[in-house]
């Protein structure tokens, strides 16, 4: 792609083009290298939009929650955007899901919402690089609210917490999958606990038994800890989701006033820096690299190679110091 298409490409997604933001996530979606020159032309255009992750056990009704979210959130005035991880993904090998399918028709001619489907294949940096690339997409775009819904299932709950200012954790009524989240360490990820489908059979001994945890998110040092809310929801009723938009935004208000947001944007492009670089160096070294040691002796060539590239990095870095130096004396 020409500097002035991926100029023009850049400035349409900015200037709130959902063809050009649609099919700049197709690209990042199936890992076109082109792609990269875009994000970068628009990074000066991102990072005003509010990341709201959700997450939890297939079955919870994270869909359902997301369109009642979008519901509130357009009823307050805000835009929002949507990146759903799409079950097709290698993760589960599912289909597009039928609630995701509602979730779009209810906001159909909506030019305030913008939702997209998200497969990681092709991103070798993992479900987590596409979806970063996604969003800051969708931040460019001018959304207020981005709110990026996983499948449930693997590394992508945690992944999540890499890339929502705030994490909303799913569950139904019936201690099992709660009980199993807090087993894998699920838990520690959330900002907002929500017991969803509150008008079923068990939902009040469970939001109980949750509510008993007392959980707690400790952030950078120095700074107090986030007593994570238990709320209840009925997203098909809409009950309870004006309270969750509220807990959403009374925790990304104290992220805010502390360190906390800092370090988590820290983390956020440190994790993109690594992801990129991973890309950069897939495409430009490793293809070549591969010779008839790699293949009898791949751990040795492998430490070898990273050796030299780690030396090679040094004396850059050392030599470049030493000209700093030069140009101040």
């Amino acid at each position: 792609m020409s500097v002035d298409a991926t100029t023009d490409q850049a400035e349409q997604v900015a200037a709130g083009s959902a063809l050009h933001a649609g099919r700049l996530i197709t690209r990042i979606e199936n890992g076109r290298a082109d792609a990269r020159a875009v994000l970068r032309s628009l990074a000066p255009h991102c990072g005003k939009a509010q990341l709201i992750g959700v997450t939890g056990p297939p079955g919870a009704g994270k869909s359902t929650l997301v369109s009642a979210l979008i519901r509130e959130l357009r009823g307050r005035g805000r835009t929002v955007g949507v990146i759903a991880v799409d079950p097709s993904s290698p993760f589960s090998g599912g289909a597009l899901l039928g609630d995701r399918d509602r979730m779009v028709e209810s906001s159909s001619g909506d030019s305030g919402v913008f939702i997209r489907s998200l497969a990681s294949r092709g991103a070798s940096g993992g479900l987590a690089a596409a979806v970063n690339d996604a969003v800051d997409v969708l931040d460019a775009m001018g959304k207020d609210v981005v709110i990026v819904e996983t499948v449930g299932v693997g590394q992508g709950e945690f992944d999540i917490a890499e890339i929502a200012h705030t994490v909303v954790l799913v569950f139904v009524p019936g201690y099992g999958d709660a009980l199993q989240a807090m087993k894998a360490g699920i838990t520690e990820i959330a900002d907002v606990v929500v017991v969803n489908k509150s008008d079923s059979p068990g939902a009040e001994q469970t939001f109980k038994e949750l509510a008993a945890q007392g959980f707690e998110r400790t952030g950078p040092e120095g700074t107090p800890p986030w007593p994570v809310p238990v709320l209840r929801t009925s997203a098909l009723r809409h009950d309870g989701i004006a309270e969750l938009v509220d807990a959403v935004d009374e925790h990304h208000r104290f992220t805010g006033r502390t360190a906390w947001r800092t370090a988590h944007e820290h983390a956020r492009r440190r994790a993109r820096f690594i992801a990129f670089a991973n890309d950069r160096l897939r495409e430009e070294l490793l293809e070549t690299a591969v010779d008839e040691r790699s293949l009898t002796d791949p751990y040795g060539a492998a430490e070898e190679f990273v050796a030299e590239l780690v030396d090679a990095h040094r004396r850059l870095t050392a030599h470049r110091a030493a000209g700093a130096e030069t140009e101040q004396k």
